[in-house]
């Protein structure tokens, strides 16, 4: 029997999911599908985590996939509304100031299928980036890499910033080498999760940047200042499964007001300066995660989060604090299948483990 096939059908009859995005033009000229380019129709499961509230997450669902191969095809079909779901086969180079802004759009998803790369060489400020979501809801962006140029403190671009969207469900995506950051998330963005994903540098950093830093390879920021105070009661957002791999320095993430849960990850980069950083009125759950070689893996800056929980967690080899502020998390209101701490490291390295592991647009990997 042919078990991907199976897999594939038992999915598209059980459940609903994947996601999207909304905004008009006219649909972009592609290839026909044939059953190489068609890949993954399959993947209509459903988003767990803070990506399950609100009504869910289901991006573009079963709609047949654009094939994208070029820049141009990826720009069309990524602010096209009318198409639902978007295939990246290849590697597709973001031109020096080409990054695509996704906005206004709903429903929507994004994937790649085996070695699937948008790549931007830009480092500069204006130039950098590769994608900026803006106002989008139920989004769905799986089995992708997103390579950057490499840190540089220059104001720059992230690979990927989430900005004031909803339902948006990031899986199995390897996001590296960022100017300013690998994928931010920002003003009011609310009912994200994250699983299955790696975070790391292969790329030296740029040192002598305007912005101070000689090494900014600060991963993830969630909420982009104090000041931002819309932002309370949102920024809810669960990073699951997920790999802070070598390279990163901090910010894995760096959280500002969300009720953030932090869960079965892991942590092994000995470069970092800090690991999970705990912000403004920031609320945290870092549960059951492994910390090795890293430095400060829980650092509570300036003591003003609302409550920083520690639980369950494993820490070798590192050095600084590994405790929380004494008070309680907030409680998900989603249920999730925890794997002990001794188990993680072993599911997120696994083939099929954080990053684009998968074949395209299949969730059989995806449960968290």
């Amino acid at each position: 029997m042919n078990v991907s096939a199976f897999l594939a059908g038992a999915l598209l009859a059980g459940t609903t999911m994947l996601a999207g995005c909304d905004r008009s033009s006219p649909a972009p000229t592609t290839k026909p599908l044939d059953a190489a380019a068609s890949a993954d129709v399959e993947a209509n499961c459903a988003a767990k985590g803070w990506a399950s509230q609100n009504g869910g997450t289901t991006g573009g669902g079963t709609a047949t996939p654009t094939v994208v191969t070029t820049y141009a095809q990826l720009k069309t079909a990524l602010t096209t509304a009318s198409v639902k779901v978007v295939q990246v086969n290849g590697v597709i180079t973001v031109p020096s100031g080409g990054r695509i802004s996704l906005q206004d759009q709903t429903g929507k998803t994004l994937f790649g299928t085996a070695g699937a790369r948008l790549v931007s060489a830009d480092q500069t400020q204006a130039g950098s980036g590769i994608l900026y979501v803006k106002r989008c809801s139920n989004l769905v962006i799986r089995n992708l890499i997103f390579e950057g140029a490499g840190a540089y403190d220059v104001d720059g671009q992230d690979n990927c910033t989430l900005d004031a969207c909803t339902n948006v469900w990031v899986d199995h995506c390897e996001f590296r080498d960022g100017v300013d950051g690998n994928l931010d998330v920002k003003n009011t963005s609310n009912y994200i999760t994250v699983s299955w994903t790696k975070f790391g540098y292969l790329k030296a950093p740029r040192p002598d940047g305007p912005g101070g830093s000689d090494d900014h390879r600060f991963s993830n920021l969630i909420g982009s200042g104090d000041d931002a105070t819309g932002d309370r009661g949102k920024l809810n957002i669960t990073f699951a499964r997920c790999w802070w791999a070598p390279g990163c320095v901090a910010r894995m993430p760096r959280v500002r007001f969300g009720k953030v849960h932090v869960v079965n990850s892991l942590f092994n980069s000995s470069s970092s300066s800090s690991g999970v950083q705990a912000g403004f009125e920031a609320n945290l759950l870092v549960q059951n995660n492994v910390f090795e070689g890293v430095n400060r893996p829980i650092d509570l800056m300036a003591n003003n989060s609302t409550a920083v929980q520690v639980t369950g967690n494993i820490f070798t080899s590192t050095s600084g604090n590994t405790a929380g502020n004494g008070k309680t998390a907030f409680a998900p209101p989603y249920t999730l299948s925890v794997l002990s701490a001794s188990s993680v490291k072993a599911a997120v390295t696994a083939a099929t483990g954080a990053g684009a592991t998968i074949s395209g647009n299949t969730c059989a990997s995806s449960g968290i």
